[in-house]
């Protein structure tokens, strides 16, 4: 159980460093790591607390080495967190709900699918809680169509870290045998 916990653990943490280091906007693996813990810890509250714990661990690290010279203080959150927050959050749920069996077109689909909520989420959160867009139906339609491209390295991401965690673990999982799950 501790080389399970180990390994797990480790694939996370790989994966959340990669938010910290240069990449295309949106490339993230916060998506998978979701959907990743929602599917392997037994203790099910690990599935929130993980993708959760991640995402503001690097956010610290991302906000006050990059914006905290802009705002003059430690930022320990930013405006419009919440949705973004809440869309793992839901996601985390989504993995719970539908990742019991897993496989390669299960994960495919789970991660198009997650990818597309946070897509859905977050750019309701920049429409309903910004001033950049007028609050009617054509403001709100602007917001999404301006976000396609940001969809598209958000599903990438998610995608590429999917495959990478899930395919790493259940490749140890085969190598050694005692915690496979």
């Amino acid at each position: 159980m501790k080389k399970k916990y180990t390994i797990l653990i480790l694939l996370v943490f790989l994966a959340s460093f990669s938010r910290i280091v240069p990449h295309v906007p949106n490339f993230t693996p916060i998506v998978a790591i979701a959907l990743f813990s929602a599917s392997y810890f037994s203790n099910k509250h690990l599935a929130f607390i993980i993708p959760i714990l991640s995402l503001w661990l690097s956010d610290l690290v991302i906000n006050n080495v990059i914006l905290s010279g802009y705002y003059g203080e430690f930022i320990w959150f930013y405006p419009g967190f919440i949705w973004q927050y809440a869309s793992f959050l839901i996601i985390a749920i989504i993995g719970l709900k539908t990742l019991k069996k897993r496989s390669f077109i299960r994960i495919l689909g789970i991660t198009i699918s997650s990818s597309l909520v946070f897509f859905l989420i977050t750019n309701f959160g920049v429409w309903a809680s910004g001033s950049l867009y007028p609050k009617s139906i054509f403001g709100i339609l602007t917001c999404y169509t301006a976000a396609i491209p940001f969809y598209y390295s958000t599903l990438l991401g998610s995608l590429f870290y999917s495959f990478f965690l899930f395919g790493t673990y259940e490749f140890y999982a085969l190598k050694l045998k005692p915690f496979k799950v």
